[in-house]
């Protein structure tokens, strides 16, 4: 194994490096450009956090508490997910619509759920499970034509080289082993592993950065090597980073956590100004990212699908979470939601999926996204007593082909007058969101 390490260490260290102008600024590259469009189009994917932190059903960051890290890796002894079915996960969220699945190969507690040659902490060496996981769902997305994204945390709770940040300090790390140089290897041996053993992989989404946003001095995460490092591997796997901030060189879409792009409820992105890049909000279903077994909050099925079509109005993905039990499963109300959404998606996908941001601000009675001459607009607000709705029209739209219904197609009476577009309603079914489609003329 050390002989391995030593070996990718020198690989990565000769080093891979990404298109760059004279200055040195990051050029994506053409197959980067084409997957940042898919990336777009798929508009809704499943973020799934899963690792030993579920066998205490406190969310992933139970270890945060101050629990000892040697104490807390027994955990990963009596970890058996005997339930796991990486088909039966894949299959429930392509259902609902879902076109790309990010799993957590490696959280904070610094677990790996793949089987990965630089550690023994992970799923086949320190679990009775000796299951590759992160192969199996893999495979699974393959067979089902699901894009596979991986989640990878940039700190480590547990190992004595991670420089000690502001989380994680009540877990028994001496601190005295602190190397980035070696830290720095093992993260790039490990994303070598998750770029090359598991097929094509659609992004990496790192979280972690805030961790040293209180240093005395700025932290230096050294992101154009850990860049330039994936790329060279291969230059059209996505880089996100959650750092809250405008993003950096070398990233290929901007996320926003719990915040759509351009709002500010959780204080998250007063730093982050709405890039040109693609974007991606993720949202609980309940209240946790990883399992928590007292938290059964989950979000009604109408919230989610108005949370979807919301984040496609802006011009973004949504990315879903669930956190699966310690058995294996995903909990009950959580596929349920996602069998929901499905039902809705299979009637009104086409108003999310490839649809871009219109610029018509948001409306009294709802959003808009469009796709081509094919202007949605989703009634998402209350419309009681409402019988006409009034739609502005951007000065670059054509002359209106059609308006209708588009559950059943069923044609709706419209006018333009003072470049407004009035539509009346007719019955107003009791969904989640009614969409009408607007058809301009080429």
């Amino acid at each position: 194994m050390n002989i391995l390490f030593s070996f990718l260490t020198a690989l990565m260290l000769s080093g891979a490096v990404t298109s760059a102008d004279a200055d040195g600024k990051y050029i994506p590259s053409e197959e980067n450009i084409k997957a940042r469009e898919a990336f777009e189009d798929n508009r809704f994917g499943v973020f799934i956090h899963w690792g030993i932190y579920s066998m205490f059903a406190q969310g992933e960051w139970y270890m945060n508490k101050g629990i000892d890290a040697q104490e807390y890796a027994k955990a990963a002894g009596g970890f058996y997910p005997a339930s796991f079915d990486a088909r039966e996960w894949v299959r429930a969220i392509k259902d609902a619509g879902a076109k790309y699945i990010c799993f957590t190969t490696r959280h904070h507690d610094g677990f790996s759920m793949f089987d990965t040659a630089v550690s023994d902490y992970d799923i086949m060496d320190a679990s009775p499970f000796r299951r590759d996981i992160v192969g199996e769902l893999a495979e699974a997305c393959r067979e089902e034509g699901i894009a596979l994204h991986f989640y990878y945390s940039l700190l480590d709770w547990t190992r004595e080289d991670y420089p000690v940040g502001r989380t994680g300090r009540g877990t028994g790390r001496k601190g005295d082993s602190q190397d980035y140089d070696s830290y720095i290897a093992f993260m790039k041996a490990q994303l070598t592993e998750l770029l090359t053993n598991y097929g094509k992989i659609g992004a990496i989404w790192f979280d972690g950065d805030w961790d040293h946003d209180s240093d005395p001095q700025p932290f230096d995460w050294r992101y154009p090597e850990i860049y330039s490092h994936i790329h060279g591997i291969d230059p059209s796997c996505l880089i996100g980073n959650n750092h809250h901030l405008t993003p950096f060189e070398g990233e290929d879409f901007q996320m926003f956590e719990r915040d759509l792009p351009g709002e500010n409820t959780t204080g998250w992105a007063s730093g982050q100004t709405v890039s040109s890049l693609p974007l991606e909000m993720c949202q609980t279903m309940n209240g946790m990212w990883g399992y928590k077994v007292e938290d059964q909050n989950y979000k009604p099925v109408d919230e989610l699908v108005r949370l979807i079509v919301r984040a496609a109005s802006k011009g973004s993905n949504l990315l879903l979470n669930v956190g699966p039990q310690p058995d294996g499963n995903l909990p009950a109300a959580a596929v349920e939601r996602l069998a929901g959404i499905g039902k809705w998606m299979k009637v009104y996908g086409e108003s999310v999926y490839g649809t871009s941001a219109t610029g018509i601000p948001e409306q009294s009675w709802g959003v808009t996204t469009m796709n081509g001459q094919r202007l949605f607009l989703h009634l998402i607000e209350p419309l009681e007593g409402v019988d006409v709705i009034s739609v502005p029209l951007d000065p670059s739209m054509k002359k209106v082909k059609s308006v209708r219904a588009m559950k059943d197609g069923a044609p709706l009476k419209y006018k333009v007058s003072d470049g407004r577009l009035l539509i009346t309603l007719g019955d107003v079914p009791s969904v989640a969101d009614h969409v009408v489609e607007v058809v301009f003329q080429n």
